[in-house]
């Protein structure tokens, strides 16, 4: 076994004499940024976890420069959730959420509806989306049922999270081979790891006890970052188009103008300069800061 352990990374390993591959990840740094302009309730904060652990699992198995957005839409508690993922692993997440019906149930957050996995490549003309409805008692079921219609292969996914990390486990028979033995073991073995051991066991232990007796090979793997696309000069932008008046009023009636980002949740605060320097002659920057 090759590697070193850490979280914030996501690693591929194999069965060395078997058609076995998996993927692990564990989120620690990565998942509190994505966090720190949010509150969400217990439930639905790991279920956002569980998303974003799949959404770097799912992206991890691309194969070319691009985006994967894994989103969840249903008239549960959650009715609306979505996680990104780049090819190089940069991560966003957010959900939109009835506070008054959250409860700790799968069925209940999620309710009727539908996951939609969606696939854009650089340069490689329209997305790919795949489709499943949320069917079953975890998202980590859902997925599954994703790979055994959308992408026809062997695999079986286990997704955890809790406020201090977001982490799972993929493991896949690769395609063109019949079940065997050893893929029978792996999953068997990777049913078992209990939710706080696939958060916070070493990566080298956890993978070795899903691989049993088989010799396995685990990966230095990539790290996860946390990258939103919101940005202050993308916010500028927005106030421009709303136009000087409207902003000014805004300005007039609240003493600041405050413009949330919808994905991050991340305040951006102007004040009057910010404001004058935004409509002011062309070439004049807004100052770098915010309040």
């Amino acid at each position: 076994m090759s590697g070193g352990s850490g979280t914030d990374r996501v690693r591929r390993f194999l069965l060395e004499e078997h058609p076995v591959r998996g993927q692990l990840v564990q989120l620690e740094a990565c998942w509190a940024a994505l966090r720190e302009h949010a509150a969400y309730p217990a439930p639905v904060r790991d279920l956002l976890g569980e998303a974003t652990a799949a959404a770097v699992l799912l992206a991890s198995t691309l194969k070319f420069e691009g985006s994967l957005t894994l989103q969840m839409q249903g008239d549960g508690a959650v009715r609306l959730l979505v996680a990104q993922c780049t090819h190089d692993f940069r991560i966003r997440a957010v959900a939109h959420f009835d506070a008054a019906r959250v409860a700790a149930d799968f069925a209940q957050l999620a309710g009727s509806g539908r996951i939609m996995v969606t696939v854009e490549s650089a340069g490689r003309g329209a997305p790919y989306q795949g489709i499943v409805p949320l069917a079953g008692g975890s998202l980590s079921e859902c997925i599954d049922s994703y790979f055994a219609t959308s992408e026809q292969l062997p695999t079986r996914v286990r997704l955890a999270a809790d406020a201090q990390r977001a982490g799972g486990l993929l493991v896949q028979q690769l395609p063109g081979v019949e079940a065997n033995a050893a893929w029978e073991r792996l999953c068997g073995h990777s049913a078992s790891v209990d939710a706080h051991d696939l958060l916070y066991a070493a990566p080298e232990a956890l993978v070795q006890r899903c691989a049993s007796i088989d010799d396995v090979r685990l990966f230095s793997g990539s790290a996860v970052t946390f990258e939103c696309r919101c940005s202050r000069d993308r916010v500028l932008g927005v106030l421009r188009s709303l136009g000087e008046q409207e902003v000014q009023q805004v300005l007039h009636e609240q003493g600041k103008v405050t413009v949330t980002c919808d994905f991050c949740h991340r305040p951006y605060v102007f004040d009057a300069i910010d404001v004058a320097q935004a409509f002011g002659p062309p070439g004049v920057p807004a100052p770098d800061r915010i309040n």
